[in-house]
């Protein structure tokens, strides 16, 4: 069948809900679908009312989805054992064949602190509708759930979400604030004192690195749209991942993030180590110049090995064999860039995505080395909550996966905007050299949203 305009798709979808019926052989998981005619999908999902409203799409921009409500939600807000999660990831997957049926979502940096409302320690949803491209072909999938409730429940309730549906309307016009007020946190003077701890000598030789952090809030006067946002970002960094979390109408998490944390399919596994930062120059023989700085700067290639190392050190368990780039390259965005090694691995049979998400995250690159110790310290000190920022956003099936690290990210609520910045302290780091890595991590978001 040919495809279809979005609002035939959902007279098609809508008929075929009517005359379903389940075999005594059913899967409890049902998925409908239609290809339909392509469609901008952010503008789609800012024109909807239904929640949560969900976006991704990956970094080689062959895969991007908007999805709206739920026939499934796991929201982990209180403190949940490994185990626990590992169970009811094996209790999903055993629910249907199905490999189109996908959970998206995300983990918080750290499992063990309270996180933001709605947003959960962890919190994975299957959508009751997606709107799904996989390179040129797009489709509305529509979701039931016949584990809880009835077939005829779950049929009503996916044609209350579609009769709710609204075609994609414009994005409104980007306009730049005048924020009323912004706040570090850590500001300054602590952030030095914290830089000046994990460098101390005795201290460093423990520890050799942690990922401290700083939020950015601005105060505003202004509603926002955060698909607008998004969408702006999304045009200033291409070769990023762009993702999005709105759980209710208060709060949206959005995120530009250039670091794949894995991407699976079947047993194979890529990930990479991406450490190391300077900024772009403004001319090619500058930018060529602070690439090749980067690259013969030990500071920085020791931050990018000891990365390295560690993904290596974590997925050999879990593998039958991991390769890693010797050397790093320079991977670059629009205002930094950074050092990059790439790493391959063959799964071993059995080998879930839990795991994955409990051998990788958090990395090097937004924590520290050793993980527990470096964990310990950011706890205890960095004095504000990360939140989803710097966790592990994205998606899981049987069949194949992937997950991005949440950095390059902002959390926008009613009158503030949070925007995140991380710097990894080593042996050496400088307090204010490691500060300005953070406004020029923010560059790109701040020329979007404020009057510079």
């Amino acid at each position: 069948m040919s495809a279809l305009s979005l609002s035939s798709a959902i007279e098609l979808v809508t008929d075929k809900l009517n005359h379903i019926k389940l075999s005594p052989s059913q899967e409890p998981l049902v998925q409908v679908s239609c290809d339909i005619l392509p469609l901008p999908l952010i503008a789609w999902l800012s024109a909807q009312s239904v929640y949560p409203r969900i976006y991704w799409q990956g970094r080689d921009k062959t895969e991007e989805v908007a999805a709206i409500g739920q026939c499934q939600d796991f929201n982990f807000s209180e403190e949940t054992s490994d185990n626990e999660l590992a169970e009811i990831y094996h209790s999903q997957c055993g629910l249907s064949t199905n490999q189109e049926l996908r959970y998206y979502g995300g983990v918080a940096f750290d499992r063990s602190l309270p996180c933001w409302p709605e947003f959960g320690r962890a919190r994975f949803v299957l959508p009751r509708i997606e709107l799904r491209r996989s390179g040129d072909r797009y489709k509305l999938i529509v979701n039931l759930n016949t584990q809880e409730h009835s077939l005829a429940e779950e049929c009503q309730n996916a044609l209350q979400a579609l009769a709710q549906m609204q075609s994609p309307r414009p994005l409104p016009p980007p306009h730049k604030l005048t924020p009323l007020s912004r706040s570090d946190k850590p500001e300054y003077s602590r952030w030095k004192s914290l830089v000046e701890q994990v460098t101390n000598e005795k201290f460093n030789q423990q520890t050799p690195k942690v990922v401290l952090s700083r939020v950015t809030q601005l105060e505003v006067a202004d509603n926002i749209d955060p698909w607008m946002v998004l969408a702006c970002w999304q045009g200033r960094n291409p070769n990023s991942f762009q993702f999005g979390f709105q759980f209710s109408p208060e709060r949206t998490f959005i995120s530009c993030s250039p670091e794949r944390l894995y991407r699976r399919r079947q047993q194979e596994l890529f990930t990479e180590a991406l450490a190391g930062t300077t900024t772009r120059g403004v001319n090619q023989e500058e930018d060529e110049l602070l690439a090749q700085q980067l690259m013969d700067d030990s500071k920085n290639s020791h931050e990018n090995q000891l990365v390295r190392q560690h993904i290596v050190d974590q997925l050999n368990p879990l593998s039958n064999y991991v390769g890693a780039e010797e050397r790093p390259s320079v991977f670059k965005l629009n205002h930094i860039q950074h050092l990059h090694r790439s790493i391959r691995a063959e799964l071993k049979q059995g080998v879930s995505d839990f795991q994955l998400l409990q051998a990788l995250h958090p990395t090097p690159a937004v924590g520290g080395l050793p993980r527990d110790s470096a964990m310990s310290f950011i706890r205890q000190r960095e004095g504000y909550m990360r939140g989803w920022y710097a966790g592990a956003c994205g998606y899981f099936n049987k069949l194949d996966s992937e997950f991005s690290v949440a950095i390059r990210s902002a959390l926008l609520e009613p009158g503030r905007i949070n925007l995140f910045a991380g710097a990894g302290i080593v042996a050496g780091s400088d307090p204010e050299t490691e500060w300005q890595e953070l406004e020029n991590k923010l560059a790109t978001i701040m020329s979007i949203l404020v009057e510079l």
